[in-house]
């Protein structure tokens, strides 16, 4: 074997936006990093890129296409470790990796939230669940990024040879972080609002799951006691039009910047006052910890992902009813309340600086990528 590492996904995005870190920190140590996802990026920290056309739907035919390329790479190129990610990048590499598993390669999927859990549509079981813990066989290291998923893979005694948790993908805390209040004034007035302008910030893909209108239907029932209020909505997507629709609907538009997609989040991030989070379904939001990181406190929806990060009275609210007015009275509370704000902040904050910074999630990943790569040294020491 060789000091290679293969990262697998769907889209070669997903590297870029959240494991260049891991992927820099294995060119520090030496080893041949290679990336195999569809897409055209050039990736830094990268030996090879290869763009293999893996399409979200399993039902695509150029998944077929995808496999064959992505299981000829994994037989030539002989890798010490390969780490998967996303649903369609899990299932086609593990699935490509078998002859290669055979010959000693280490297989690492990470499962950033399982499609079947708690309140999940029956469809998604039936579906979802026997081809996960099927593939589970295939798989030497199960990551999970959340307490509920790592409690279910082990209740259902997944097949991984090990199975365990790490704080999600890592929020670079020097980048994201808080600002005084004097500095926020002057950060919203250079993107066009007004000081005292109250900011709720939401950046998602517009699809059914990220729940957009529930935030819109939230947002009408503050129009007339807080007509200073703002929503912006960062992101593209399928149900973008439908949104601003919508929002014409409720009488909200001039309350709402539809911002699309945007590589300045670390900068808007610290101009708001709120982080407001609608999803269905999350395995670890992002999103949410960037604003936590900045010091903005959340007031989001029931889901495991946030039940993972929001603390009732410490750094937001979790409503577990789906009810706007509710919704909005807990923005009412803390518009009102600037103390309250500064201190859910500051809690949210220390919760990311502890747990969830890139640096706290680098030293979990290398303790499980050591035990593979002492491994490796000394079978080539062995040989030698």
């Amino acid at each position: 074997m060789n000091n290679k590492i293969l990262y697998c996904a769907t889209v070669d995005y997903h590297f870029k936006a959240f494991h260049l870190p891991y992927m820099k920190w294995f060119k520090e140590q030496g080893w041949i990093v290679d990336v195999a996802a569809a897409g055209t990026i050039n990736l830094p920290y990268t030996d090879n890129k290869y763009n293999i056309p893996i399409q979200r739907s399993p039902f695509n035919r150029s998944n077929i296409e995808a496999f064959k390329q992505l299981k000829s790479i994994i037989e030539q190129q002989n890798y010490s470790i390969i780490h998967c990610h996303t649903p369609l990048g899990g299932v086609m590499a593990r699935l490509a990796a078998r002859k290669a598993r055979k010959q000693g390669t280490k297989v690492i999927y990470t499962a950033h939230g399982f499609h079947f859990c708690k309140g999940a549509p029956p469809a998604s079981w039936l579906i979802y669940y026997p081809i996960e813990r099927y593939l589970s066989r295939l798989t030497d290291r199960l990551i999970t990024i959340n307490h509920e998923d790592y409690q279910l893979a082990r209740k259902h005694r997944f097949k991984a040879d090990h199975i365990e948790q790490v704080h999600g993908v890592g929020v670079d805390t020097d980048r994201f972080k808080p600002i005084a209040e004097t500095e926020k004034a002057e950060l919203k007035r250079s993107f066009g609002y007004k000081a005292d302008d109250f900011l709720l910030f939401y950046a998602a893909e517009f699809n059914k799951n990220k729940n957009q209108q529930f935030l819109l239907q939230a947002l009408a029932l503050l129009k007339e006691e807080v007509p200073n209020a703002k929503l912006l909505l960062a992101g593209e997507g399928a149900l973008l039009e439908n949104s601003r629709g919508l929002a014409e609907s409720l009488g909200v538009s001039h309350m709402v910047d539809f911002l699309g997609f945007r590589k300045d989040i670390h900068q808007l991030l610290p101009a708001c006052d709120l982080a407001v989070a609608s999803s269905f379904r999350e395995g670890l939001p992002v999103n949410v910890m960037e604003a936590m990181a900045c010091g903005l406190p959340v007031v989001a929806v029931d889901n495991r992902g946030h039940r993972e990060l929001v603390q009732n009275n410490k750094n937001g609210w979790l409503l577990t009813d789906w009810n706007p007015m509710e919704f909005s009275n807990k923005i009412k509370v803390l518009i009102h309340s600037a103390a309250m704000r500064k201190e859910f902040g500051m809690n949210g904050r220390s919760l990311i600086m502890n747990s969830y910074s890139t640096d706290k999630v680098l030293t979990e990943k290398v303790n499980i990528y050591k035990q593979y790569m002492e491994r490796e040294e000394a079978a080539i020491w062995a040989v030698h």
